[in-house]
């Protein structure tokens, strides 16, 4: 993959990572029209490593935010600890079960199959789009109608357990999925849930930074076993030199992406995205349908 193909999926992945539009669906679509696999493990940690920039953009843009919520104190800084273990202990409690279910599904003629042979295939990626497309529909016109408490609750982490319970089953749902978005699943359900939504934008996003160290190890071992496999050394400058130069341009990106999602979010207009996952639910299935 050249850089021009890189920067223009790294500003993809950033404009979409932090909206609830599943920015790897929108990869994925943009790679197939270059004729461009995300499937092969280099590829694979190179979404990964865009992930990877996004997050940082989302470290910079609720810092001051996090600080105030989450660690103005010590009471504060162990219960919203308690809450990500909580909804990151879930997430993973439903996610991998849907990912030994996705692959054995997956797996033909005795081929063992792994979740990341979903990164090309669009016509599992439309349905996940439309999926939280209703999601965020629902809870947004929900939400809509119900009015915002300007007092900020009682507990300290503005989260209840119930919310992030709920946060982290649908982000276990949409970890095997490409297409069914992290964010707008989340932020949906934290909606849903009766959160604040300033609060549940935070939460979820602290959610994300949470879990991404894991996804970049898992890729990084995955391009080790590929190698291992192929019994060919691993030219590590060459795999992560592109993903560092997508890491900057998404990072830029992340944060224009985060200003769009919290004015939209804050001023009512969350399900405006569940109208936009439909469209490009039905654009990718298009796509599909004409052999791409």
């Amino acid at each position: 993959m050249n850089w021009i193909q890189i920067v223009i999926l790294a500003a993809v992945q950033g404009l979409t990572e932090l909206l609830p539009v599943s920015s790897s669906a929108h990869v994925i679509v943009t790679a197939e029209l270059m004729h461009e696999n995300m499937s092969t493990p280099a590829n694979a940690l190179l979404l990964v490593l865009l992930h990877t920039g996004t997050m940082f953009a989302v470290v910079a843009y609720f810092w001051r935010r996090w600080m105030n919520e989450f660690f103005s104190s010590w009471d504060r800084f162990w219960s919203f600890f308690r809450l990500v273990f909580l909804a990151s202990l879930l997430s993973g409690v439903v996610g991998y079960p849907v990912i030994l279910l996705v692959e054995h599904i997956l797996s033909r003629g005795g081929h063992p199959a792994q979740i990341e042979a979903l990164f090309h295939k669009l016509n599992w990626i439309a349905p996940a789009l439309a999926a939280a497309g209703l999601l965020i529909l629902w809870a947004g016109l929900h939400e809509a109608r119900r009015p915002e408490s300007q007092d900020p609750p009682a507990n300290g982490s503005h989260i209840s357990g119930r919310q992030a319970g709920i946060m982290g089953i649908l982000q276990g749902f949409a970890i095997p999925f490409r297409g069914f978005s992290r964010s707008g699943a989340t932020i949906s359900g934290g909606l849903l849930g009766g959160g604040q939504r300033a609060a549940i934008e935070s939460f979820s996003f602290a959610m994300v930074v949470a879990i991404t160290p894991l996804a970049i190890a898992r890729e990084l071992w995955r391009v080790h076993k590929a190698a291992h496999v192929a019994q060919m050394p691993i030219h590590w400058t060459a795999v992560l030199a592109p993903g560092i130069l997508g890491m900057g341009c998404a990072f830029f990106a992340g944060l224009i992406a985060l200003r769009w999602l919290s004015s939209w979010l804050e001023s009512g207009r969350w399900y405006w995205f569940g109208v936009y996952c439909l469209a490009a639910a039905a654009t990718t299935q298009w796509l599909y349908l004409r052999g791409w």
